[in-house]
């Protein structure tokens, strides 16, 4: 079993940076697929990004929305991973989630429902 804590919200404004972490608890980290996924009020939850496994060759995997802006990366020693985020635009402000697999298979990275394991979620507004 795996246990989640994000860290790194906060208020910015736009065109501003910010780095979230996302540490595991547990061993075997290299096992898992790694998540980001964020909500906002009114909204559905929307994929963000993914690094997959040491099976799955760390592959990183983005949605369209932050293509080019976010950039995803993990430490297995550290047990974390982290979601740089540049360039924040107003429509970035959610509630960031990470999430946790041991069994993903690269056409699953993007779906919520296929990962087992969460975070309690960080708050990131991006406002003038």
């Amino acid at each position: 079993q795996v246990q989640l804590v994000e860290s790194g919200g906060g208020l910015v404004q736009p065109g501003d940076s910010l780095r979230l972490s996302c540490v595991a608890s547990g061993s075997s980290f290299a096992t898992y697929a790694v998540g980001w996924f964020r909500q906002a009020p009114g909204k559905e939850r929307e994929f963000v990004a993914s690094i997959r496994s040491r099976r799955g060759g760390y592959s990183p995997s983005y949605g369209d929305s932050v293509r080019g802006r976010f950039t995803i990366s993990r430490d297995n020693a550290k047990n974390t991973v982290w979601l740089q985020m540049n360039s924040l635009k107003p429509e970035d402000t959610a509630v960031y989630s990470c999430a946790a697999d041991s069994h993903l298979i690269a056409s699953s990275v993007s779906r919520a429902e296929q990962y087992d394991y969460w975070g309690q979620g960080t708050q990131v507004t991006v406002s003038s």
